[in-house]
């Protein structure tokens, strides 16, 4: 078992800090594991949301690695998906999922935003239909650098949002960190425009996980969690979740 070097609240939010990316990832999949098993014991399923990014890879790899989780009894979904990208494209999500999640594990279901659909609006619809047919029961998050959550960039965040699934342009700088990271190889090649779950959604889920490491979420996780509670800080909005827990690691707490 991992040890948090650190646990403390802003607000309503519970936040851990982990050594480094290694024990976050570690801490953050056992967390999820116990919640899975407990969840799937109670009501013989789960449904979850799933991100991508960097910062999940460890921590699915983690949470896999434990075992003792019927993965036939969960229902996945994902947080968001560019527009007019092929799920066989490289930087796909529904190409990040199936390479990371499903084809290791084989769920029960899972329901991915199909990023390249004929009639994106109604593609919207589809999606927000699914993920409001039963509860959610956890929700995995990611931290953007400009403190993005999904693909809820300052610019288009709204805590009252009445969109379930809506389509979003996408931010100069969260576009680039899409580079950064070697999804795209320069930043015409990232498309403008994406699907995203949005913030409302996400707070009906019974349990929230937000896994931020690195030195390079630090400002972002100085400006959530010491900063005003506004969409233009969008995962501020955690701070009114009392289900969610951030887990840090030393270099992104480094700021606070």
């Amino acid at each position: 078992m991992t040890t948090p070097n650190k646990i403390f609240s802003v607000d309503a939010l519970s936040v851990r800090v982990l050594e480094n990316a290694a024990e976050l990832a570690r801490d953050g999949a056992q967390f999820a594991h116990t919640y899975l098993q407990e969840t799937i014991a109670e009501k013989d399923r789960a449904v979850v949301i799933l991100a991508t990014g960097q910062s999940q890879i460890k921590f699915l790899d983690e949470l896999i690695a434990l075992g003792g989780i019927d993965w036939s009894k969960i229902t996945f979904f994902h947080l968001d998906e560019y527009l007019g990208i092929a799920a066989n494209h490289a930087a796909s999500f529904r190409h990040y999922m199936r390479e990371k999640v499903e084809n290791r594990v084989h769920p029960g279901v899972f329901h991915y935003i199909e990023g390249d659909a004929a009639q994106p609006i109604e593609e919207c619809d589809r999606y927000s239909q699914l993920l409001q047919a039963q509860p959610i029961d956890l929700c995995c998050l990611g931290l953007g650098e400009n403190g993005h959550l999904a693909f809820n960039d300052p610019s288009v965040a709204d805590f009252r949002d009445r969109h379930i699934v809506k389509l979003v342009k996408l931010e100069l700088a969260t576009r680039q960190q899409q580079v950064n990271q070697g999804l795209f190889s320069h930043l015409e090649a990232v498309p403008q425009y994406a699907f995203t779950v949005t913030l409302p959604l996400l707070s009906k889920a019974r349990k929230i996980i937000c896994l931020a490491p690195e030195k390079r979420k630090a400002a972002a996780v100085k400006a959530m969690l010491l900063g005003s509670i506004t969409p233009t800080l969008p995962a501020s909005f955690l701070r009114m979740q009392t289900q969610a827990t951030l887990f840090l690691d030393k270099d992104a707490a480094s700021s606070l």
